[in-house]
């Protein structure tokens, strides 16, 4: 991928909606799972670039501490995604956006650890203050889209757990595994390069299933 193709601003906006509305999304029944979104949510880097927020959770977290994660959390009772999606960016990263900022949604992602994850995807715009919220967020990154398409990214490795490959995206100096690392891949494929990409199938670490 072109680094000016990747550029924040309108033609990679226009680019984008475009390719969610030909991207037929796959969504999957709960049976049983707690409902979950999390958000792709495009912004700038320092540079122009067009970039999307990873965060790493907080140490103090009940469950998946000191994780890297996406903005995003359990649906409310009588959320929509997108509602819960646009909940949680404010709450943790302080980026307060209505439903005019929501392009699209990508494919459910059943995790092991029995959520079914729904990704969102959000055009936070150029220039925005982010603040972490201490009691969820540690650090927040603005990830440039470029780096998605270093060599060798993704990763696709096997365990002898499951016959599913583990996909892991090389990231800021460290190995994103799946669930993020497989929202983030197909945010790539379809959002950025309009590929019909799916990823239900790729497989999460061990220690990522309870």
């Amino acid at each position: 991928m072109n680094a000016d193709s990747l550029v924040n601003g309108p033609a990679l906006k226009r680019r984008m909606v475009r390719h969610l509305a030909g991207f037929e999304t796959r969504q999957i029944s709960p049976d049983g799972r707690k409902r979950a979104a999390v958000t792709m949510t495009v912004v700038s880097d320092r540079k122009g670039q067009g970039a999307f927020i990873l965060t790493r959770r907080a140490a103090r977290m009940n469950r998946h501490a000191g994780q890297w994660a996406l903005p995003g959390g359990r649906l409310d009772p009588g959320e929509t995604p997108e509602e819960a999606a646009l909940r949680e960016l404010a709450e943790e990263v302080g980026l307060d956006l209505d439903e005019s900022a929501v392009l699209g949604r990508l494919d459910d992602y059943p995790t092991r650890s029995g959520y079914l994850i729904t990704p969102v995807v959000v055009w936070g715009g150029g220039k925005v203050e982010l603040k972490a919220n201490p009691q969820e967020v540690a650090a927040i990154y603005r990830i440039p889209f470029t780096s998605l398409y270093r060599p060798g990214s993704p990763e696709f490795v096997t365990i002898p757990e499951s016959d599913r490959l583990v996909i892991r995206m090389p990231i800021a100096g460290t190995k994103i595994h799946a669930p993020t690392a497989a929202v983030i891949f197909q945010f790539r494929e379809v959002v950025l390069g309009g590929r019909a990409t799916r990823v239900d199938q790729l497989e999460q670490p061990v220690f990522a299933w309870s």
